[in-house]
């Protein structure tokens, strides 16, 4: 929040107690312990600016009906000093608060003095965040749900930074297991395909064309020469010319897409420095696993899961999940990280409590990972949803998204509702040059406040700072409604913060170019009083810094022309 919204909330706060003590002393209330009370904003503002419950409260304590406590409070309410300009009593005995001129002036002041850095806080207090998003296998490209995750991880990291979280971003590359296999497999039979007749693909084998392009550029250097040899030789060599190719695509892809991460961390790390085996280890010493036909099992139910898993099968192959473990425990308790959020599709709703339970198990308080669960993503064109199969090689790739919608739709679009919702993707809304569109909404808001400072600097009015008592002349209703949301933009970043939801900052910059363009229909910016309108101007320009500040964090271009 501003600094002014945190100093008028405690004013109310210390007015209150300081009256209830004087009412208490100068025995109009009997002496009781104040119990803590809510300082709210009023569904209708009309309410005033802030809605008090403290009467009802104590009523308990004075023994007493809430609207004569308040009434006996606020007559030893002073007012001297602060924001308030005048207060009501409501309904059963709430207690509602005005705040003057003065303090709506301060807010519009305070937005422009810390331009850039305005809804920063430190309310993480410098905790240490890894959040690890998108980690997409390495055996092919990127999909639509990748799209979403990419948007959604980025956004989320930078919300956190707003927030006072030290944070990183990381990619988890799958480079080693059953999917590496699988993708060895394909290769080759691709490139044996060039060769010789009659190999057929298996159903369950990668069918894309990325697969046959890095088979005929393999044999376009190699030649036959891995036709004849073995199996396990011909995937080897295969998997090592592609592999690195596929991850560099990823960061080339990710880096267009305005994602930079901090790590890229290997899956196959954990295996070649011991991690992975020493996990076992810990988890056997940890008395929550047993031996059932050949195969290691751990004791998922004891940690409330709905059935025990499988940590090393009969053959003695560890699965999947493992080396999964064996990452969340390097993240915690290797690095030290405070947090650890993963940003995953929705069919991972069961891998979560698994991951917990082997942390715990190996004494690592679990509550310090957490998961965004994101749901799916549907792609609409003229109503209809677009299908693709991901089988036949035929995906919408996130390339392929980014040939046909701007980056900063992406990145507006994928933000626009919770991660645990569904959400249809307009392409056609996407490209769209219309209010309609939320993100083209919001840079022309942008791009008019530029243009309305522009064009009257050309007139000769150059914006100037304002006094406070200049800034007082902001009183119509238009501009006090763009002033409270422009207070509220710090209590906003938290929030999504709090909820690791983005998309209460798409909802809120859309809201404010709403109010602004409200605003400025019923509000002449250039007049015959010059102090109005350099306090116009001011607001046009602390507008535009909140805009320009939620852009930027979102990755978003903020045109000063459109």
């Amino acid at each position: 929040m501003s600094k002014l919204v945190d100093k008028a909330k405690t004013q109310i706060e210390n007015l209150l107690i300081n009256a209830a003590h004087t009412a208490i002393k100068n025995g109009d209330l009997p002496d009781c312990e104040l119990a803590p009370f809510k300082v709210e904003v009023p569904a209708d503002r009309k309410n005033g600016d802030y809605a008090v419950n403290a009467a009802m409260v104590w009523a308990r304590g004075f023994k007493s009906a809430p609207r004569a406590i308040a009434e006996k409070i606020l007559s030893y309410a002073d007012l001297n000093g602060t924001y308030i300009e005048k207060y009501e009593i409501a309904g059963p005995g709430f207690i509602n608060f005005f705040l003057s001129d003065m303090y709506y002036a301060g807010i519009v002041s305070d937005v422009i003095d810390k331009g850039a850095d305005y809804g920063k806080s430190n309310y993480g207090g410098g905790k240490r965040v890894l959040v690890e998003f998108v980690s997409a296998n390495p055996t092919g490209p990127m999909h639509i749900g990748n799209a979403r995750g990419g948007a959604l991880g980025d956004c989320l990291a930078a919300v956190l930074e707003a927030a006072g979280y030290y944070t990183e971003r990381e990619f988890y590359i799958n480079d080693a297991g059953n999917q590496i296999n699988k993708f060895g497999l394909s290769l080759s039979l691709r490139y044996q395909q060039l060769y010789k007749d009659g190999i057929e693909m298996p159903e369950d084998s990668y069918h894309g064309n990325d697969i046959i392009e890095h088979a005929k550029a393999f044999a376009k250097i190699n030649g036959d020469k891995y036709i004849n040899c073995d199996e396990t030789t011909r995937r080897n060599a295969l998997v090592e010319f592609a592999l690195p190719k596929n991850i560099q695509g990823l960061k080339d892809d990710l880096l267009k897409y305005r994602i930079k991460y901090d790590t890229w961390f290997c899956e196959s790390t954990l295996h070649k420095n011991g991690e992975t085996a020493r996990i076992i280890e810990l988890l056997k010493q940890s008395g929550y696993t047993y031996t059932m036909e050949g195969a290691l099992w751990f004791k998922a139910t004891d940690f409330g899961c709905d059935k025990d898993f499988v940590l090393v099968r009969a053959n003695g192959v560890p699965t999947y999940v493992v080396p999964d473990i064996a990452y969340h425990y390097n993240k915690l308790e290797v690095r030290k990280f405070d947090k650890a959020i993963d940003v995953l599709g929705a069919d991972h709703h069961g891998y979560v409590p698994r991951l917990k339970a082997a942390l715990t198990a190996l004494n690592v308080d679990a509550t310090r990972l957490d998961a965004v669960l994101m749901q799916m993503v549907r792609l609409v064109r003229d109503g209809e949803v677009v299908k693709a199969s991901k089988r036949s090689g035929k995906a919408i790739t996130l390339v392929t998204l980014l040939d046909e919608v701007p980056i900063d739709a992406a990145r507006f679009f994928f933000n626009l509702r919770e991660p645990n919702s569904h959400f249809d993707f307009d392409l056609d809304l996407a490209v769209s040059e219309s209010n309609s569109n939320p993100v083209y909404y919001v840079q022309y808001a942008y791009a008019r406040i530029c243009s309305i400072l522009r064009n009257l600097a050309e007139d000769g009015v150059q914006k100037r700072n304002c006094t406070n008592a200049e800034l007082c002349l902001l009183t119509a209703p238009e501009e006090r409604e763009l002033i409270i949301h422009l207070s509220s933009l710090t209590d906003e970043i938290i929030s999504a913060a709090k909820t690791y939801d983005p998309a209460r900052l798409t909802h809120y910059v859309n809201e404010l170019a709403t109010k602004f363009h409200k605003f400025y229909a019923a509000c002449r910016v250039k007049g015959d009083d010059e102090s109005l309108t350099q306090a116009r101007l001011n607001l046009c320009y602390a507008a535009g810094i909140v805009i320009k500040n939620i852009l930027d964090m979102l990755k978003i271009t903020a045109p000063e022309k459109m």
